[in-house]
């Protein structure tokens, strides 16, 4: 067992037209550095206001953090790969770049499940909120996520690892993922397909079943508020389930059909547009950023 002869990869990539690689180069290249700029916006003014001594912009940094660090894995190469004819990658740098993309992407999926929990706790709990949710508590949390996604990625580079690969060795991806890499292997996989396929299905509606429960509890307590707390509540709860869902959604669906534009969505796109979701819709958070990136001057008299 083991990868054999291969010492290397071949990404096929997600184009093979020039004209369009040059211009998914530019496209792709403005969204890396726009997903850059607006999550480091994030974190700064999160740290400028010292926001993160609350649990929900506690758990929103880490969502920024791992946005930049789960794209990081796969778009640089992307955008070189763009303008060079033979993308290649080692094979021990497409174990590791399999690895942190799955470590990352599971840690970000972990901490909405978090910020759920978190709105629940606020909403429904109100006075226990402190110690539900106390400091020490969220540093469990992140601890727990970091160990609960790495236990996922490691399993799936030790899956690969233990594949003898004989060749071809040209990967139908933009990156190195487990079901490109398993249709590789010089062996039967189809029962391992089904494994993971199943794993990551029942993984998901979990997470499904786990955010619409917490909302429906927390729709039904909204009643008895008041209509500005009812109305600022559901902006920031329907911001996070748009993320969410669509999150969920189109990482299970590529699972299950592999498919590369899929895999664009929650790489690249979906990272850009989870800044905006959160600060468009979150008055705090608007506020926090006037404060740190506009003069006082400007809100004079305001």
């Amino acid at each position: 067992m083991g990868h054999e002869n291969i010492t290397e990869f071949i990404l096929l990539g997600l184009f093979s037209d020039e004209d369009v690689k040059a211009t998914c180069f530019v496209l792709f290249s403005l969204c890396y550095l726009a997903i850059l700029f607006g999550n480091l916006l994030i974190l700064l003014t999160i740290r400028g206001r010292h926001l993160s001594e609350q649990p929900m912009y506690f758990f929103f940094s880490i969502l920024s953090f791992m946005d930049v660090c789960f794209t990081s894995t796969v778009a640089p190469k992307l955008i070189k790969d763009l303008l060079v004819q033979w993308k290649t990658i080692s094979y021990n740098s497409c174990m590791t770049q399999m690895f942190f993309a799955h470590f990352f992407g599971a840690t970000e999926i972990f901490t909405l499940v978090a910020m759920a929990y978190d709105h629940y706790a606020a909403i429904c709990r109100p006075l226990h909120y402190m110690i539900i949710m106390s400091k020490q508590m969220c540093y469990v949390l992140v601890m727990a996520f970091c160990i609960g996604a790495f236990i996922h990625s490691i399993v799936h580079v030790l899956i690969v690892i233990g594949l003898p690969f004989c060749g071809p060795n040209q990967v139908d991806h933009y990156f190195c993922d487990i079901f490109p890499l398993l249709k590789l292997a010089c062996t039967d996989t189809s029962l391992l397909v089904i494994a993971i396929i199943t794993t990551t299905g029942v993984s998901s509606i979990l997470t499904f079943l786990a955010l619409v429960i917490s909302y429906i509890i927390i729709l039904s307590v909204l009643r008895t508020h008041s209509s500005d707390s009812h109305h600022k509540t559901l902006s920031t709860c329907g911001s996070h389930t748009t993320v969410l869902l669509i999150f969920t959604f189109v990482t299970t669906v590529d699972s299950v059909s592999n498919n590369k534009v899929f895999a664009l969505f929650y790489t690249v796109i979906a990272p850009l547009f989870n800044p905006l979701t959160y600060t468009l819709r979150n008055v705090d958070m608007k506020n926090a950023m006037k404060k740190v990136w506009c003069r006082d001057k400007l809100f004079e008299g305001k």
